[in-house]
């Protein structure tokens, strides 16, 4: 079985499924970081040659960069550089109004230095509120970077067609947008779709699983309320909130079990499958942790899905009641439910300040 792979633009090639790397950050769980590290070269081996990391995911760029320099020494370049990264840039909300060219540069360079990088393959931005600061000056240092050969490939993450299009009406190209997007969050859908297919963006879609929420282990479970102690869960938790009462989520879980059954597959294989044959999707992150969940994660190439299946998915779909509005615009909120759980300032910790990085 052979992992499907697209361009995102010539000479940027990346699996359809990115091995995501926020889950390694610590907040979602205990890490064995040494088992996480040997793990990355089963999944390359498989196929599943991009990862997914951020700035300010905890330690997870460092240890991609552990992982590609092992492999680097032991099996050569030509497998090492065979691992497509691809990061983010996500500058403190509380310092947006300061942030200047030399922190955007700072934040790269610790990146470049974190991963073992000459080049990032692709930096994804993000600006917490386009109303403080000036995003625009931000993102056009990347592109002056982008120019130098720091960083191969710009995308977006988190933001809808409006925030996009005053960059790329700025002359930037941005390769990809990095959403959210799952059987229980269309955000993305219609109007998103069709303006990305137009100016040449595609889609890096993440909570694919919702958190684990849209996989086996939840069928049959009475509603859990919100007592976790994973920040993810209660996010995603929300979002069931937003789709429908927590029956016609089972209804869902229990119409994708039975396309499943038609396919030898599980419930995540099934609701992948759907993520990734949706207009402008060229790929989805998923949090799998260590090789034990390889073979599930391979199992979403050998599934296609019919129209019976489309058909039955569709149904209940057709009786969610959201979520509605744009992507991210939940979130965005600060005083709502949805924003009061998101961390806003996680990019200057004070053991790692950029500025004394930068000074040192």
């Amino acid at each position: 079985m052979t992992p499907e792979v697209t361009d995102l633009r010539p000479g940027h090639r990346i699996s359809r499924i990115i091995r995501g790397g926020w889950q390694l950050a610590g907040d979602h769980g205990g890490v064995v970081r040494d088992a996480a590290i040997a793990d990355m070269e089963a999944f390359l081996d498989a196929g599943i040659t991009t990862l997914d990391c951020a700035d300010i995911y905890t330690g997870v760029e460092e240890m991609i960069g552990d992982f590609i320099a092992d492999l680097r020494r032991r099996r050569g370049a030509a497998v090492a550089d065979r691992v497509v990264v691809h990061t983010k840039l996500v500058p403190d909300l509380a310092h947006l109004e300061t942030v200047g060219q030399d922190d955007v540069r700072a934040i790269v360079d610790r990146s470049l230095r974190r991963l073992r990088l000459d080049r990032l393959p692709l930096v994804q931005f993000f600006w917490w509120d386009m109303a403080r600061g000036d995003p625009l000056a931000a993102f056009a240092v990347l592109k002056d970077l982008q120019a130098e050969g720091k960083i191969a490939n710009l995308g977006t993450t988190n933001w809808d067609a409006a925030d996009m299009d005053r960059f790329i009406g700025a002359g930037l190209d941005v390769a990809s947008a990095q959403v959210q997007y799952s059987l229980l969050d269309r955000r993305a859908e219609g109007r998103l779709a069709d303006w990305a297919a137009r100016r040449g963006v595609r889609f890096l879609c993440h909570g694919t699983l919702a958190g684990g929420f849209l996989t086996d282990v939840w069928l049959g479970r009475p509603d859990p309320g919100f007592a976790f102690a994973n920040r993810g869960l209660v996010k995603y938790r929300l979002i069931i909130d937003e789709f429908g009462p927590w029956a016609l989520f089972q209804r869902l879980l229990r119409t994708l079990r039975d396309v499943a059954d038609r396919h030898g597959v599980s419930v995540a294989a099934v609701a992948t499958r759907w993520v990734l044959d949706r207009p402008q999707v060229a790929a989805a992150i998923v949090g799998a942790r260590y090789a034990r969940h390889l073979p599930d994660t391979l199992a979403v190439f050998r599934v296609a899905l019919t129209d019976a299946d489309w058909a039955a998915i569709d149904a209940v779909l057709a009786e969610a009641r959201g979520p509605a509005g744009p992507v991210f615009g939940l979130e965005s909120d600060r005083n709502g439910r949805h924003g009061r759980i998101m961390k806003f300032n996680l990019n200057t910790n004070p053991s790692d300040p950029i500025h004394a990085e930068r000074a040192g």
